[in-house]
């Protein structure tokens, strides 16, 4: 029987041995065989950097790509004992905010790696309260490089309350979180247990990762497909592409697409070229519509069923979190808002509150602006049409990005929405 799958995020210091882990965590488990490793010692060795094998099966070797050859790595995935294990990988901040936020998949846990040598530095905290402020409330901590303090217990246990005081600022409860000390490059409690580390009694990295839980696939709730893809097939007619995000689809169902409001009948549904009964989430599927032609509808639109359509926003109240802006945000500015395969430029209406980071609590009521670092509940009006849900009932929709000069200024979470009543009510005319 197939274990189930998660997907989990490795983040912390960008020198901290992130890769090297995930490398060891491969080698280890049997995923990056020894004819890889031998390839990636042989370009490492070429490059000058002889222990960064394992770092290399994580990066994709941009030196090497840049001297025209690569090495195909590309199965980030592993299994434990409990699960099949797909990484996300976030090599550099900017990625890992994009990957984080418009990732195919949403990690369902966290490995944070703090190296032992250089302590919490900036990134370990950024990191850590960006995974809080996505809703991943599953982490494990990997202490990283115990082999450059000779597995001193007594550094171990120092960086160790030094994270725990860390983690409970950035709104963690710690009481559940593991704390594994690791040497990545030398695999010591990675996938196996250390014999360096005798005083450590707890579970290896891998072992800690499988105390993670996985929610079930939202199959109860509303029908919604994002459209990635719309074609039009000779004596197929229309076919809709993309991922199920959640609900169950199938063939005679009435679906309509919002915000256009066009009404088709599923005809049938295809994954990889085989019909299938039914549609479920997760499944990257084709669906053949009825009374749909290719210039009704456009990428960016949501499919959902006739009696339980996707929600088009006048407005939205929403949580962010600004991550990268060059001066600061005020009210007016409209950046654009990337929600699942929809780009809309929005403009944020009123600033309702800033809120302090730690607790939650309000720190100012309407303030001026909002700079990087702050969290804060705006208003938002979009400037044309946009399917937008509450994160409390469809996550996927109710989850964005804001970009603007092509960087991620902010990172929300929608609270509430106020229905654009006459789309909704003009559906199908």
């Amino acid at each position: 029987m197939a274990k189930p799958h998660i997907n989990i995020v490795f983040i912390g210091h960008v020198d901290h041995g992130k890769s090297t882990t995930v490398g060891r965590l491969l080698y280890d488990s049997g995923a990056l065989s020894e004819q890889d490793l031998k390839k990636l010692k042989e370009e490492a060795a070429k490059v000058g950097k002889e222990t960064f094998e394992f770092a290399f099966a994580m990066d994709q070797l941009k030196e090497e790509r840049e001297r025209g050859v690569t090495i195909d790595i590309s199965h980030k995935e592993f299994e434990t004992q409990k699960y099949h294990v797909t990484i996300i990988d976030a090599p550099g901040h900017k990625d890992f905010i994009k990957n984080m936020i418009t990732g195919t998949s949403q990690a369902q846990g966290a490995v944070l790696v703090c190296s032992v040598k250089e302590g919490i530095q900036p990134q370990t905290k950024e990191h850590a309260l960006l995974a809080k402020a996505l809703g991943i409330d599953q982490l494990v901590v990997a202490v990283n490089k115990m082999d450059t303090v000779n597995y001193d217990r007594v550094k171990f246990e120092d960086i160790k309350s030094q994270l725990v005081t860390m983690l409970k600022q950035t709104g963690y409860k710690t009481e559940s979180i593991l704390f594994v000390p690791v040497s990545g490059y030398y695999g010591d409690n990675v996938f196996k247990k250390s014999d360096k580390t005798d005083w450590y009694k707890g579970p290896t990295l891998a072992e800690a990762i499988d105390t993670f839980t996985v929610a079930p696939p939202p199959i109860d709730k509303p029908f919604r497909l994002p459209v990635q893809g719309i074609f039009s097939i000779a004596g197929h007619g229309t076919v809709v592409v993309g991922e199920v995000k959640s609900g169950v689809l199938r063939p005679g169902d009435k679906v309509v697409f919002m915000p256009s409001g066009k009404v088709g009948e599923v005809k049938k549904i295809e994954m990889h070229h085989k019909e299938l009964p039914e549609a479920k989430p997760g499944d990257n599927v084709g669906i053949n519509v009825k009374n749909i032609e290719k210039k009704d509808i456009s990428t960016g639109e949501v499919c959902g069923k006739l009696d339980n359509p996707p929600i088009v926003a006048k407005e939205f109240t929403a949580q962010i979190f600004v991550t990268n802006h060059p001066t600061a945000i005020a009210k007016g500015y409209a950046p654009v808002f990337h929600i699942q395969t929809a780009h809309v430029s929005c403009s944020i209406v009123e600033i309702v509150e800033k809120k302090d980071p730690k607790t939650g609590q309000t720190l100012q009521k309407n303030p001026d602006f909002i700079k990087n670092g702050d969290i804060a509940v705006v208003r938002v009006v979009p400037k044309k049409p946009v399917v937008v849900e509450e994160y409390s009932k469809l996550k996927d929709f109710g989850r964005f990005a804001m970009r603007d000069m092509g960087t991620t200024v902010a990172l929300g979470i929608v609270l509430s929405v106020v229905p654009d009543e006459q789309r909704m009510q003009n559906i199908g005319k």
